[in-house]
């Protein structure tokens, strides 16, 4: 079954966000867009996860929701994005961070980790008083399912690998490195520039909108395409952790110009 997904996007209580950043309204710009699984982002936020849980129903125990009230063609996955703010050689860092997990019982247990590092009330995509390293352990703990990717790699500001990032991954995330599976390419790369550096070769390439408002020429300008065998957070992750290019399709992307650019820390 193809599935044409946008992981990363953020809920109406993210800085920055539009009031109609909710489950309904999201399900129908989807369709607008041709997109059928949608990460829910910001699920730390604790007034955004009540009303995923009022509003969402899992299908079957797969680790997949669809709406209660609603058609049951688009598909949520439990997502969020935080920044880890610290310090590194005598320098202030803060690098993005997408995070999956299967379901609710588990975002509650991996809110409370967080909760330990930052104010989750704040905003949907919480700043965090750790490390990159620090906050994969403290997650892995929790399920070792749980999918933990560098957001917008490249972006200047708060990319892993942006000019006030890292040199490398392996610097970035340092022994829990081998449990990062995936990396965001942002809106300002596109997979040929990212296959420029051969580091970056044993990870799937992921392309998501990082949307802030649900309207069609945000929602799903960059995607991805997997054809997975079943509708199960368990069979997207499969596919990531084993960089399967038959179930791992293509990414969807607009021209690196349109994107953040990768020296001004600007946003769109």
């Amino acid at each position: 079954m193809f599935f044409f997904a946008d992981l990363h996007i953020h809920s109406r209580y993210s800085r920055g966000s539009s009031s109609n950043m909710e489950p309904r309204v999201l399900c129908s710009f989807a369709r607008v867009k041709g997109l059928n699984l949608l990460g829910t982002g910001d699920f730390s936020h604790p007034k955004w996860l009540a009303e995923l849980r009022e509003k969402l129903e899992e299908v079957g125990g797969t680790g997949f929701y669809t709406l209660r009230e609603g058609k049951g063609d688009v598909f949520f996955v439990l997502t969020n994005e935080v920044s880890t703010n610290f310090e590194f050689e005598g320098e202030a860092k803060n690098v993005h961070h997408l995070i999956m997990v299967e379901n609710f019982d588990i975002a509650e247990q991996v809110n409370e980790v967080l909760a330990k590092y930052g104010n989750l009330e704040a905003d949907g995509r919480p700043m965090l008083e750790c490390t990159p390293e620090e906050l994969v352990e403290s997650l892995f703990q929790v399920d070792q399912n749980i999918l933990v990717a560098p957001a917008h790699l490249w972006t200047s500001w708060f990319g892993a690998l942006g000019e006030r990032g890292f040199d490398s991954l392996e610097e970035c995330y340092g022994d829990m490195l081998n449990y990062i599976y995936a990396v965001e390419t942002g809106l300002s790369s596109d997979p040929p520039m990212n296959w420029r550096l051969s580091s970056l070769d044993k990870y799937v390439l992921m392309s998501n909108s990082d949307s802030h408002s649900p309207w069609p020429w945000r929602l799903g300008r960059e995607a991805n395409v997997f054809n997975l065998n079943e509708p199960s957070f368990r069979e997207l992750i499969d596919a990531v952790k084993r960089k399967d290019k038959r179930r791992i399709v293509m990414t969807i992307e607009v021209a690196p110009e349109y994107g953040i650019p990768l020296r001004t820390g600007g946003w769109t």
